[in-house]
Formats: structure tokens, sequence, C-alpha cells
């Protein structure tokens, strides 16, 4: 399948210099800039998923899968770090949102579903999916004990939404030491998964046949580099147009954080885990879509907090909009219940994709002012 889309993607590159063209001419149409960003960064996700399949051959599927998710959220790490230094923390928090949701729902689903065509069960580690499970609900906590305090706490219930600057400073501080924790967290569940209990997690697909050469480990981390280095640049075009683009096509900022942002900026992940679910190698495929939601939750949100504090105009907390929440909360449950007995299929695959129709059409509905 990789070398069936190949010829069909790559010579969509050609879009990288359309798209830097168009930003530098400030061309008119913001949609032409949006979609020429769009297309440049397909072939790029395509050449990144590339990279990460032939250092996993070298690495194993659970550093290969680690690898795949680290560069795939490179770029929406410096995404969120530009609209952090410019204050747009609303935009930040939907864009966390949506990578989370959009991961263990949309990857996923589209992975179970597309390699339960080819293949009727799918096997794969159960104790590592529990393991991936069980930190995804911390996540969730991370995320329900500062929206709680913030409701909790709030002097004038009928005005919610606003917060007195005592009460900013005790959020700010809140946030800031839970995310010190998520990140101890996060350090020791790689300590774990890839020092002291790796065997847990070993792999359980069936030997890969070798019909052609491997990349070397340079190539393969030079390719993975170069294409992270690009999708980062496509994708900060795409968000400065985004919105305008959205505006145009009748979008609200909320939809277009939470969901068109999100899966363009997972696009990385989206082909990577759809290409290695189709070759029947669901534990990369696997490491590559929860690992990637795990990352953006313990790691990619309490390092913006923490670097808010030296960043942007004031310091970031971790309350969320009870939507986002309930969202992530939901996506989180059915995730863990269909990955948790080591079996996919396609059937399960649909499901995952129509709890995240079901919470993108919340979103699309969902009013600026109840953000």
């Amino acid at each position: 399948m990789n070398r069936f889309l190949q010829p069909s993607l790559d010579w969509l590159l050609v879009f990288v210099p359309v798209t830097v063209w168009l930003e530098h001419a400030h061309a008119d149409s913001h949609l032409a800039v949006f979609a020429a960003a769009c297309l440049a960064i397909l072939p790029l996700a395509g050449w990144l998923g590339r990279a990460t399949e032939h250092l996993a051959a070298r690495t194993g599927e659970g550093i290969g899968g680690l690898l795949n998710a680290t560069f795939g959220n490179a770029a929406e790490l410096i995404i969120a770090l530009v609209a952090l230094q410019k204050g747009l923390y609303g935009v930040v928090k939907a864009s966390l949102t949506g990578s989370i949701i959009g991961n263990i729902l949309l990857v996923a689903g589209a992975s179970f579903l597309v390699g339960g065509l080819k293949h009727p069960t799918q096997r794969f580690n159960a104790a590592a999916a529990r393991s991936q499970a069980t930190l995804l609900t911390l996540a969730i906590i991370a995320l329900v004990v500062p929206a709680a305090y913030h409701y909790l706490t709030a002097t004038e219930p009928a005005k919610l939404h606003l917060t007195t600057p005592a009460q900013a400073d005790l959020e700010a501080g809140l946030s800031l030491e839970i995310s010190v924790v998520l990140l101890i967290a996060y350090g020791l569940s790689l300590l774990f998964s890839l020092r002291t209990h790796k065997q847990l997690f070993s792999g359980t697909a069936e030997p890969q046949e070798h019909s052609h050469t491997g990349w070397s480990s340079w190539r393969s981390l030079a390719v993975l580099f170069a294409a992270t280095a690009l999708i980062a640049w496509m994708s900060e075009i795409l968000v400065g147009s985004v919105e305008q683009a959205a505006h145009q096509l009748g979008m609200t900022s909320v939809f277009v954080g939470v969901i068109v942002v999100a899966i363009i900026g997972n696009a990385a992940e989206h082909s990577s885990a759809i290409l290695v679910a189709h070759k029947n190698r669901m534990d990369l495929s696997l490491g590559i879509a929860i690992g990637s939601s795990i990352q953006i939750a313990l790691f990619i949100a309490p390092v913006l907090v923490v670097v808010s504090h030296f960043l942007g105009p004031r310091p970031m907390d971790l309350v969320f909009t009870p939507a986002e929440v309930m969202a992530t909360g939901l996506a989180v449950a059915i995730t863990g219940q269909i990955a948790s007995d080591g079996e996919s299929n396609w059937f399960e695959g649909t499901l995952l994709l129509a709890v995240y129709l079901i919470l993108a059409i919340l979103f699309y509905f969902l009013p600026e002012a109840a953000h």
C-alpha cells in the first residue's frame, strides 16, 4: 500500500513552494493559502511515515511509535508556541483537545477500519494497550481537576467564563504544579515501557518480510528531521490563514481549532498509523495513535504551561471548557474499552469514527460564546 500511494502523493510536494509563494505574495484568498498548505502537508506526512517505518524495523515497535509521535507532534508544539506568544490561549487549548480526540478516535478508528478490511481480526499487545489507557485516564484527571476548581471557586456563578485576577493567579499556580506532576509521570512511563518492563510491551506481529533494502538509521533520521521541519513550516502558514478561511466557509473558531487544525496537524500520524495497520503491525499503529495523544496530554500541554511563564502575556492554565473536558473523557472511555482486549476489527474502527463524527458535530454547532 505504501508503494502504491507514493507515486500519487509525492507530486504534491510542488505545493510546498507554491504555499511559500502564496504566503509571501500576500494572496488575497486565504482559502488558496489554506488549501495549498493542506496539500503540501500530505506528501510530507507520507515521507515521515516511511522514515518511521524503516526506523521502527531497526529499533522495535515501541521506540518507533514514540519517535513517530514525537516528530508528528513537533509541528503542533511549534504552532502552539507561536499562538502562546500571541496570547491565543483559547486556540492553544482547542488544538490540544482536537489532537487528543483526533488521534485516539480518528487515527485509531481509521487504522482499525483499514486494517480490518484486509485482516478479519488484528491482534496487539493488550498489556501495552491497557497501560496506555491508564495514562490517558491520568490525562483526563488532569483536565477535570483544574476545570472543577475553576467552577467550584467561581466568585460569580452566573459569570463562570469570567475570572478575577486573584483567581487567575491561583489557577495558574495549580496548573503549574499539576504540569510538573504530569511531566514526571510521562518520564516514568517511558522508563517503564522502554527500559524496566519493556518485555511487557513487545509487539505481537509476526516478523515482516524484507523484500526491499531498508533505510539506514541515519537516513531515516535525516528524513524525519527534514519532513518535520517542513511540516512545521507549512502548518504555521496554514494556521495563519485558517481562521479567515474558516470564516469564509461559515465555520466557528471553536470548530476550526478542535477539528480542522487538529486533522491537518495530525496528518503525519494519520498516514503512518493507517499504513502500518494495513500491514497488520497494530502495535506500531497504536503506539503512533494512542502514544501521540498521551504525549500531547502528558508532555506537550504541561510544557506549554511551564513555558507560558516565560513566554506570552500571562501564564497559561489547564482550565479547559466543559465541552472540551467532556469530549476528551468520552473519547478516552470508548478507546480504552475497545483496546483492552488486545484485538481489533473493522467494526470497532467504525465505532471510533462514529464517536468522532458525533463530537465534530457538537463542536460545529457549539456557539463561540459557549466556548
